[in-house]
Order: structure tokens, then C-alpha cells, then sequence
């Protein structure tokens, strides 16, 4: 865990535990810092890293920690450090790539307070809520919820109903969306900047609803995926730039770098149909099956508009699969 020279949250955003009716510093125990290492090799390396460091929540008694994908996608190495400043091994058990969740085993046996699973979909507008990391009240953030909207990222992402709070956590990933009944209601993913009512930029924390978790939950503790289909995957970055669709970038070995897509190329439709957002550029291409299916992309490149078909892929297979350490 860093140290307190590190970072702390400022004093007058920290919680107060007058404020809540359930026991925060209790709630606050069941948070945990977590640091991975992934190889160089690693297909994420380039765009994550290779050393990692974020947070975790415990859900249950045993020792399983939900946390944020990114933080232990490929990770050959991963470390919890508890709150009275034990550090365990952990394993990662599941992945939904989806909802962007991963749950961790640690490998010590553990005892120490974990947080029940509450109700995202419960959760209004300007309703409070604590955001906190690793480290008790000084490592968490007083906050509240600004709204509930979609969100694309441009990795082929794309979250319903996800949870932007505000004011920020310093060191978000990972760190637990904790409601007024001391509940897990979410886990915070990413921190965005967009206009706020004034017309002047607010930064936000992206929070993954805990309720995306609650049907796949069985699934990742037996079989480490969700028993579903895996989404067509194309290799891809992409965002909306001035109104239109632009290809950003292009991974390596990907069906998108095997049909020549490029950086700069403008997608005009999916299997024929126009796009205006992000959002309906994943949401097409994830209708026309799964993982293996070919998809027809309209392309616009220096003057000229043509139609490329792509066989796309299952992400999955290009990722190294987590081992015991």
C-alpha cells in the first residue's frame, strides 16, 4: 500500500463516520490495496503496463476481492495488503470483460470484515455515497451521485447504466462505491471530465453498477467467464471526433489489423446501417454474433469509401491466462 507521503485525499472531502448510521471504519477494513505484475509480453502490457496498482473490496469471508479488470488482466503476480497491514497472495478467479469486473481469490487465509453486495439500481441522483480506496477515511472520498448514463470507451466497451460521482477519488481503480446502508453498490473504473451544469469541465468517476455483477457472480466462481457467448472482437480503438466514427488505433495480430484497417479511417456504417455514436458502432458489431462472425465495415479513407468484411475474434484468446503464484 502507498505509503501517507504518497497521496491522501484532502481532509475536508474525507468522510465522516457522524455522517453514516453504519460503522465506516469497519466498512472502510474491508477495502484492500492491490498490485499485480504482468509480463512483458502480456497482449495488455503496451496499454496497461506491465506493474499495476490499484484497489479491491472483500465480498465474503473466505477472502474473494472484487476489483476493477484491468488491474489483474494477464497478471502472473498479484498481492492484497489487508488493512492492518498484512500482505497476501491472490489469484485471479473470474473475469467478466464485459461489465470490465474481475474477482480475486487471496490465497492466505483471512479474517477480516467484508462488505455485503447491495442495490445499484436502487441509488438516485445527489444520493451520498463513499468512494474508498485502500487506507481508511484518509484514502476515501466523501461523494456523491451526479447521474446514471451509458457509457462507450473506445477498447469495444460500452457499460449501461453505469454511475458517475463526484468529486473524484485520486486514486480510483478499484476503489468501492459504498451506499448509506454500508452496502457494496459499485466499483470505480475511471475517471472522465466532462461539462458540468456551469458549462465548465467536472471530473468524475465512472462507477461499474454492482448490479452487473449479481448474474454472472455464479458463473466466474465455477468456470472463471460468464456462461455466455464471447462478443466478436475486432482489435480496435476508436472515438467520436467531430461527429464521425474514427479509427484511433490497432492491435497487433487483431482482425482489425489483419483486414488493413488504419489509423485515421472514418466507419460510416456497420453491415450497412449509419452510425452516430460510438456506442452504436459496439452495439452493431456485437449483433452480428458471436465471437468468429464476419461484420461488413464502410470505410472512408482519403476520398475514397469502400466496404471492408472482417472475420472478427474472440479477445479472450489473445490474453495470457492467470496461473497460481
Amino acid at each position: 500500500m502507498p505509503s501517507d507521503t504518497d497521496w491522501l485525499v484532502p481532509k475536508p472531502l474525507q468522510p465522516r463516520g457522524a455522517d453514516y448510521e453504519f460503522d465506516l471504519d469497519r466498512a472502510l477494513t474491508a477495502v484492500v490495496a492491490l498490485t499485480s505484475r504482468a509480463p512483458e509480453d502480456a497482449f495488455s502490457a503496451q496499454t496497461l503496463g506491465t506493474e499495476r496498482v490499484g484497489h479491491g473490496v472483500l465480498i465474503r469471508d473466505d477472502g474473494l476481492v472484487l476489483t476493477v479488470g484491468y488491474l489483474a488482466m494477464e497478471a502472473e503476480e498479484i498481492w492484497l495488503t489487508l488493512h492492518d497491514g498484512r500482505v497476501v497472495p491472490g489469484h485471479a478467479v473470474g473475469f467478466d470483460y464485459e461489465s470490465g469486473l474481475c474477482l480475486v481469490q487471496a490465497l492466505t487465509h483471512i479474517k477480516t470484515p467484508y462488505l455485503e453486495l447491495g442495490s445499484s439500481s436502487e441509488l438516485a441522483v445527489d444520493e451520498p455515497v463513499v468512494i474508498a480506496g485502500a487506507g481508511g477515511r484518509k484514502r476515501s472520498v466523501a461523494a456523491h451521485i451526479v447521474s446514471r448514463q451509458s457509457f462507450a470507451g473506445y477498447w469495444e466497451y460500452l457499460i449501461d447504466k453505469a454511475l458517475l460521482t463526484a468529486p473524484t477519488h485520486p486514486q480510483w481503480g478499484g476503489s468501492a462505491m459504498i451506499n448509506q446502508a454500508g452496502e457494496l453498490v459499485g466499483i470505480a473504473s475511471l475517471q472522465l471530465e466532462q461539462d458540468g451544469d456551469d458549462g465548465e469541465p467536472e471530473s468524475l468517476n465512472l462507477i461499474i453498477p454492482i448490479d452487473v455483477l449479481k448474474p454472472v457472480l455464479d458463473d466466474l466462481l465455477k468456470m472463471g467467464r460468464p456462461d455466455r457467448a464471447p462478443r466478436p472482437w475486432l482489435g480496435c480503438h476508436a472515438a467520436e471526433i467531430e461527429g464521425r466514427i474514427v479509427i484511433i488505433g490497432v492491435s497487433k495480430k487483431s482482425p482489425a489489423r489483419r483486414a488493413d484497417l488504419r489509423t485515421g479511417d472514418m466507419v460510416l456504417k456497420v453491415n450497412g446501417r449509419p452510425l452516430r455514436k460510438l456506442a452504436d458502432f459496439w452495439r452493431r458489431l456485437w449483433a452480428c454474433g458471436p465471437a468468429g462472425s464476419e461484420v461488413t465495415l464502410t470505410i472512408f479513407r482519403e476520398d475514397t469509401q469502400f466496404d471492408v468484411q472482417i472475420r472478427t475474434g474472440d479477445r479472450v484468446k489473445m490474453l495470457k491466462q492467470p496461473r497460481l503464484h
